[in-house]
């Protein structure tokens, strides 16, 4: 029973004030970590409060003392029994579930890899073999011409023909690359069949322009128009395809006793994780695209591009393979 009020309070609000502080710095902090000092400490001051507040309970007067204390008790409880995950947004978390979804999933990564070579081989032999193929795989008008003149266009250049419109260019590569890497997830929905038609059709696509080039001597403009945003553009495209090939796996379950809506929610994880990094070496490759991958030789040397194009692909395959391992 308290016969002091007055007392009472002065005794005890400097344990108030101390446990609103600290309640305060969680509040305003949800990432904050704690001692175990610190821990016990808060638990000491959180069971003070409680007794104090049992004990003005049988006291009638003071009731905006009652309801202060109610408040701090009622926090320190949630703050201390909180047994939620905090939603809050994780940026190293978020860039180790990339790649190790990608290592988890790395068969499916070599399947869509294996699709997209015979892709590239078909488109190979269809254009050496005939060479008015090029109408029917590469509907692009901008590789319609002869290599040898659309080099000797592209070399002889003086201005800069993307000069205003950068970032536009950038916008629509990124734009048109993620949806073919959406296409290749989604096409999953069909038990794998219709990702397996976008891999082998983009490794057509690919393999007849190589053989192009390759076949009129333009090998090292080839390499160094594509390896700067080819090096990020076609491992995120395969990565499009892996995530649509997990997603067929999980609709298909093979050797699975599990059920269907149980083998979906164990991949979700990792198809969120596959497409949202390809989408993100996606935008890396069209802002390539766009103020290194179109400008040639005197401007930008073939052998800087080049060995630009080949650090990306190191790097992304050590971000690949090392990232997020204990």
């Amino acid at each position: 029973m308290i016969l002091d009020l007055a007392r009472f309070t002065a005794v005890e609000r400097p344990y108030w004030e101390e446990l609103e502080s600290v309640l305060g710095k969680f509040e305003s902090d949800p990432e904050l970590r704690m001692s175990l000092d610190q821990v016990q400490r808060l638990h000491y001051l959180y069971e003070r409060c409680s007794a104090d507040l049992a004990r003005l309970d049988t006291f009638s007067t003071e009731p905006r003392l009652r309801d202060f204390l109610e408040s701090l008790v009622s926090r320190a409880y949630s703050q201390i029994h909180e047994t939620r995950a905090r939603l809050t947004l994780r940026w190293k978390a978020l860039l180790r579930a990339f790649p190790c979804a990608f290592r988890r999933r790395a068969g499916a990564f070599g399947l869509a890899a294996g699709i997209t070579v015979l892709g590239v081989a078909f488109g190979w032999f269809a254009i050496r073999y005939d060479p008015q193929a090029k109408a029917v795989l590469m509907p692009f008008p901008g590789l319609m011409e002869p290599p040898q003149q659309r080099v000797a266009k592209e070399e002889s250049a003086n201005s800069d023909r993307l000069k205003g419109v950068k970032a536009t260019f950038s916008a629509e590569l990124m734009t048109h690359n993620i949806q073919v890497a959406l296409l290749a997830l989604a096409a999953g929905i069909t038990w794998g069949a219709g990702t397996l038609i976008v891999l082998f059709y983009n490794g057509v696509t690919l393999g007849a322009v190589a053989a192009d080039y390759l076949g009129a001597g333009q090998g090292v403009f080839l390499a160094g128009w594509l390896l700067p945003h080819g090096s990020l553009e076609i491992p995120a495209i395969l990565i499009g395809g892996q995530a649509g090939l997990v997603l067929a796996g999980a609709l298909i379950g093979w050797n699975s006793r599990e059920p269907r809506n149980a083998r979906l929610r164990a991949v979700t994880h990792d198809l969120f994780a596959l497409i949202g990094g390809a989408a993100g070496l996606l935008v890396c490759a069209g802002l390539v695209e766009s103020f290194v991958s179109q400008y040639h030789q005197p401007v930008l040397p073939y052998s800087l591009k080049i060995a630009f194009g080949v650090c990306e692909l190191a790097a992304l395959a050590a971000f690949l393979t090392w990232t997020g391992r204990e």
